[in-house]
């Protein structure tokens, strides 16, 4: 009997062309192991353990992947790692947040954003990337109204350089602003925090795409004895038309696997 997999269950991204997985592989623990805000601490896999988890993940129907600067060495590491095998995957990164001995610093300029996205190129050993998003500090709008950080994905964009751009935001009003323009806001969106819906329902209407960040809220979802947290939390997820993947930032292969089959099961039903 074969494991249950995403391969059939692929959907639009909004409007961008491109189709996602409903789960997409988050990288944070593949680069970073400070200042994460996880219930339990991790070992950064190696690079056989990392080249294993990305196999399995491409077996079970996962195409996109998620990574960031402020994500350590993770770019740097997907790049050798995903060798002959971009055009199976949609890669999103970020620009904005750069995390250097232990501390997050933010610069939303038009130059860094530039220098930025040539050097997340560079590191992933590709010519585009497929969607980058600005990686917020929480102050959305403000970011969006007077830094040049949105118009200068906007030219990468016509330059050919990546193929979508959008907002990782903290704020119901930062992500429907980013949605105006840009092509994706990333959400949190979870048992505990739903303040992000309306994002949600403006993507549904207007055909954009939304990432949902924070699913199983961080591995922190509680819920009554006997409710299996996983199923719940995607449950909710999924009900909604906006959503076209949520990101699960897991190293632990049992875990990825069911999570898969928790929603392949959902989506097949």
């Amino acid at each position: 009997m074969s494991l249950p997999s995403l391969h059939t269950l692929h959907r639009p991204l909004g409007s961008t062309g491109l189709r996602v997985s409903p789960l997409g592989l988050g990288t944070v623990k593949l680069g970073r192991d400070q200042g994460v805000k996880y219930p339990n601490g991790f070992t950064i896999p190696d690079d056989d353990q990392a080249r294993l988890l990305l196999a399995q993940a491409r077996e079970l129907g996962i195409n996109l992947i998620d990574t960031a600067p402020a994500y350590g060495h993770s770019e740097e590491r997907l790049g050798p790692l995903l060798r002959g095998q971009r055009e199976q995957w949609v890669i999103v990164s970020k620009v904005g947040e750069e995390f250097d001995n232990g501390q997050s610093r933010f610069d939303f300029s038009a130059t860094h954003t530039r220098f930025s996205v040539e050097r997340s190129l560079k590191r992933l050993e590709t010519e585009h990337i497929d969607l980058v998003l600005v990686h917020s500090d929480g102050n959305d709008l403000h970011i969006l109204e007077h830094e040049e950080v949105y118009q200068t994905l906007e030219a990468l964009k016509q330059e050919g350089k990546i193929g979508a751009f959008g907002l990782s935001g903290k704020t119901a009003a930062g992500g429907l602003k980013a949605l105006e323009r840009g092509d994706c806001a990333m959400v949190t969106y979870n048992l505990n925090e739903q303040a992000e819906r309306p994002v949600l329902d403006y993507a549904a209407e207007h055909g954009k795409a939304i990432l949902v960040k924070k699913a199983l809220a961080s591995g922190h979802a509680c819920l009554s004895p006997g409710v299996d947290p996983v199923r719940a939390s995607f449950e909710l997820l999924f009900s909604h038309p906006g959503v076209s993947s949520a990101i699960v930032g897991t190293i632990n292969p049992v875990h990825l696997a069911h999570n898969v089959a928790t929603v392949a099961d959902l989506l097949n039903c």
